[in-house]
């Protein structure tokens, strides 16, 4: 699996996509260090799990949780 992602992090990328209502819920340091790395990268592969949000198009009650 993926270098420095938790080993939950992963089964939870993985059930994710097998389960519903399983949760996605990364740490803040892999959150930075490999979805944020990678996206400024241009690894846009490996965020798809994350949606984009134009957040100044939305009040803060209507933005997705």
């Amino acid at each position: 699996m993926a270098e420095g992602v938790s080993t939950e992090t992963q089964l939870s990328l993985a059930a994710s996509s097998m389960f519903p209502g399983f949760r996605f819920s990364p740490t803040d340091v892999e959150l930075i260090s490999f979805y944020l790395k990678k996206k400024l990268e241009g690894d846009d592969k490996c965020c798809e799990v994350i949606a984009e949000v134009e957040m100044c198009k939305y009040e803060p009650w209507d933005l997705p949780g």
